[in-house]
C-alpha cells in the first residue's frame, strides 16, 4: 500500500510567514563558457567605481534555540573549539508560493559562532542544496580545524526541503533504496543502466504517491524562494549567499529571482550553469578519481596500511567488489564511502587517511565488518530520500539506459574508479517528471566570487566555466579564486579561500581574478 500525503499534514500545521516579495524572475540568459582569467570585469576607475553597501544585520530574529550538544551527537562530530554555540531554529516556508497548494513547510537553520564573534556584523548564509545537508556541512566546519573563520562573523546553514534537520521525507521502499545503493548489483539481471533505470521508476512512483500533490515542489527554484524567507523573517532587504555545489545553483536562482536581494554571493565549487545530467555526473567522476590520486599520495608518504601503491590497492578492492567478492558491500557503496571520506571537511586530515586507510586494508584482507558499518552513515550523508527528490527535481536531459550503458564503457576507461558507476547511476532519475531548469541572472549589481577546489569528488571542478560564462552573459562583474587541495568545497577546506571570501563579504570588493591558494 503506497504512503500519501503524509508530509502535507506536517507542513500544514506550521503557520505561514509573511508574503514573498522582491523582483519576479528574470529571462534567463544564453551561457557562454569564460575561461580564469578571461571575461571578469575590468578594474573600475575611481569615477565609475560602485560602492557597494554593507551587508545588513538581521533586525529581527528567529527563535533560536540552543542545539550544540545535539548537533554534534547527531552527526558523530568532535566537540569542537570551546564556547561553540550551534543553535537550531525554523522558517516557515509556504509548500506552493502560488498558492495552488496550501500549507507551509519547515525548514531547518542552523546557526554557528564563537565567543568573540561579533554580535553587529551580518551573517553569511550557507546552503550546499542536495549535495548534504547544509547544516551538517556547518557543523562540521564549526567544529574543526577551521572553525576561527567563525571569528568574524556568523554562520547560518539552511538545509534543503526533506534534507538533513528539515523535516524528513521518507518514501522510497528500504528494498528499493538498499538496490539503488548498490546501482542494483545484487539480485537483479540485464544491464546496470536497466536496472538503475527500473529501481529509480520504482522509486519515483513511490516518491511522487507520497509527496502529492506538492511532488514538483522541491526544485532549486522553490529552494531558491525558502531562502527569501529567511530574510523576511529577519526584515532586512539583502542577503550574503554561499552557494557550494549544487547550493550555486540554489543561489543563482536567488540571484535571478530576487537580485535587488543579493548582497553579496560566493559560488564555491559550483555546479555546472545548465548543466545536463551527464556533465555533473562526469564532472563528479572526474573529481572524485582526482581527490584519490591526492588521497594515494597522502597515505604512501604516510606509510598507511594500503602499501606503497593506495592507488593500485584501492582499484584491486573495488575490482573484488564488482565481481561480488566483498558482498553485501556493492562497489558503488565502496566507492560512496571513500567519496565521503575524502569529501567532507574533516578534523585530524592524517587520522582520517590513516583511518580509512586501516578499513580499506581489513576488507581486501577479508573483514569487511569495519567497512560496512561506514556504508549506512555515507549513504545516509549523500543519498537520502530527501536527496533523491531534489535531485531528479533538477535534473535535466537524463539519459536513456542505452546511452548510459555507452557512457560506462567510454567512462570505465576514463575514470577507472568510478565511471562505470557513475554512467549507471545517471538513469536513476530518467522517470522523475521534468521540470524547468533552475534560472540564471541576467543582471546583478552585486560583483560575484566563484572559487573552487582542484579535487573536488562531490562535485568536481567544471562548472566553474560555465558558471562565469552564465555571469559573463548578465554582464555580471565576478572573480575567481581556487583552492589546490582536495575535497568538497573550498571555503570548507581552506584558510586562504576563507580569506578571501571574508574580505569579499565585509567589503564588496573581489579579489584579483585568477587567484590561488596553495593546498
Amino acid at each position: 500500500m503506497r504512503r500519501t500525503g503524509v508530509l502535507a499534514v506536517g507542513w500544514i500545521a506550521v503557520a505561514a510567514v509573511v508574503a514573498a516579495c522582491g523582483a519576479g524572475p528574470s529571462v534567463r540568459p544564453e551561457v557562454a563558457v569564460v575561461r580564469d582569467g578571461v571575461g571578469g570585469s575590468e578594474p573600475a576607475t575611481e569615477e565609475d567605481e560602485a560602492v557597494v553597501p554593507e551587508l545588513p544585520v538581521p533586525q529581527s530574529d528567529l527563535a533560536w534555540r540552543d542545539c550544540t550538544a545535539d548537533t554534534v551527537a547527531s552527526y558523530s562530530l568532535p566537540q569542537g573549539p570551546s564556547g561553540l554555540r550551534l543553535e537550531c531554529a525554523e522558517v516557515a516556508t509556504p509548500i506552493d508560493p502560488s498558492g495552488s497548494v496550501p500549507g507551509t513547510f519547515p525548514l531547518a537553520v542552523l546557526r554557528a559562532q564563537l565567543p568573540d564573534t561579533p554580535g553587529d556584523v551580518a551573517p553569511v548564509v550557507l546552503t550546499t542544496g542536495s549535495d548534504m545537508p547544509s547544516t551538517r556541512a556547518l557543523a562540521a566546519l564549526a567544529t574543526g580545524p577551521l572553525s576561527g573563520v567563525l571569528s568574524t562573523r556568523p554562520i547560518v546553514a539552511v538545509d534543503r526541503r526533506g534534507i538533513g534537520m528539515s523535516l524528513a521525507i521518507d518514501c522510497v521502499f528500504g528494498a528499493d533504496r538498499r538496490a539503488l545503493g548498490d546501482l542494483g548489483q545484487f539480485g537483479r539481471s540485464g544491464s546496470a543502466p536497466e536496472r538503475v533505470a527500473e529501481l529509480g521508476r520504482q522509486a519515483t512512483i513511490s516518491c511522487t504517491d507520497y509527496l502529492q500533490p506538492q511532488e514538483l515542489m522541491f526544485s532549486a527554484s522553490h529552494a531558491a524562494g525558502d531562502l527569501d524567507r529567511l530574510r523576511q523573517a529577519w526584515n532586512i532587504d539583502r542577503l550574503g549567499l554561499l552557494g557550494i555545489g549544487n547550493g550555486a545553483a540554489v543561489a543563482l536562482a536567488y540571484a535571478a529571482t530576487y537580485p535587488g536581494a543579493v548582497g553579496r554571493l560566493v559560488l564555491d565549487s559550483p555546479v555546472a550553469a545548465s548543466g545536463d545530467a551527464e556533465q555533473i555526473a562526469e564532472s563528479r567522476a572526474r573529481g572524485a578519481e582526482a581527490a584519490v590520486d591526492a588521497f594515494a599520495r597522502q597515505c604512501a608518504a604516510l606509510d598507511c596500511s594500503l602499501g606503497d601503491d593506495p592507488r593500485q590497492a584501492l582499484e584491486d578492492l573495488h575490482a573484488e567488489a564488482t565481481s561480488g567478492a566483498l558482498a553485501p558491500v556493492s562497489s558503488n557503496a565502496l566507492l560512496t564511502v571513500v567519496t565521503a571520506y575524502l569529501g567532507t571537511p574533516r578534523g585530524d586530515l592524517q587520522g582520517r587517511i590513516r583511518e580509512l586507510s586501516d578499513t580499506l586494508a581489513a576488507a581486501r584482507d577479508g573483514d569487511v565488518s569495519p567497512l560496512l558499518d561506514l556504508v549506512g552513515s555515507a549513504e545516509q550523508l549523500l543519498g537520502s530520500d530527501g536527496q533523491f527528490v531534489s535531485r531528479c527535481s533538477d535534473g535535466q536531459r537524463w539519459p536513456t539506459p542505452t546511452r548510459a550503458a555507452d557512457l560506462q564503457r567510454t567512462w570505465a576507461s576514463l575514470y577507472p574508479l568510478f565511471g562505470a558507476d557513475a554512467a549507471a547511476a545517471t538513469t536513476a532519475c530518467a522517470s522523475w517528471p521534468t521540470l524547468p531548469a533552475p534560472p540564471l541572472p541576467a543582471a546583478l549589481e552585486t560583483p560575484v566570487l566563484v572559487t573552487g577546489g582542484a579535487a573536488d569528488p562531490l562535485v568536481g571542478s567544471a562548472g566553474g566555466e560555465s558558471v562565469t560564462g552564465a555571469l559573463t552573459a548578465g554582464a555580471i562583474a565576478w572573480s575567481t579564486a581556487s583552492w589546490q587541495g582536495a575535497g568538497y568545497s573550498a571555503s570548507l577546506h581552506s584558510t586562504c579561500i576563507q580569506g578571501r571570501m571574508e574580505r569579499y563579504l565585509s567589503t564588496g570588493e573581489l579579489p584579483p581574478n585568477g587567484s590561488l591558494c596553495p593546498a
